[in-house]
């Protein structure tokens, strides 16, 4: 079971409905990391009553060399709980080549709003195996018990 991807394998993820309980902020030398703390949705098991199950594990998403960060979130009128994603998108163009950043957004689903930044890539890491749930998130009790493991430890 693979537990660790890269940006090189960004074709292949997807964040949809995916929850973040955390958002962390390291400094660095060329720009820092921006990590968010999330329930990573491995896999969907819908059926054909349009049931679904899914397959989440905490993980740790860790953007690298991360400049021009912008976060833009408007949770009036809805009561304080994690984001949900909408999906993340990469954006290389020729200025951002040439420093080996491309731009990246993350849209959200709730609350409105957007994380725009610059950053070299992504290293994304499961701190559990995933579970099967009917629901889109972790419970913050079953995500402290994955606090500091690893998968296969």
């Amino acid at each position: 079971m693979k537990t660790r991807w890269t940006d090189a394998d960004f074709e292949s993820l997807s964040w949809h409905d995916n929850h973040v309980h955390g958002l962390g902020l390291r400094e660095g030398e060329y720009g820092g990391q921006l990590v968010l703390d999330l329930d990573y949705i491995s896999e969907w098991r819908c059926g054909a009553d349009k049931t679904c199950r899914f397959m989440l594990a905490p993980a740790e998403l860790t953007f690298e060399n991360v400049t021009d960060l912008e976060i833009g979130i408007d949770s009036r009128g809805i009561a304080m709980g994690p984001l949900s994603i909408g999906e993340i998108r990469r954006e290389a163009t020729e200025h951002t080549n040439q420093f080996g950043r491309c731009w990246w957004r993350i849209a959200l689903n709730s609350p409105k709003g957007d994380i725009a930044f610059q950053a070299s890539g992504f290293v994304q890491e499961l701190r559990a195996a995933p579970v099967e749930s009917s629901r889109q998130f972790l419970h913050w009790e079953e995500r402290q018990q994955h606090r500091a493991a690893k998968p296969g430890r």
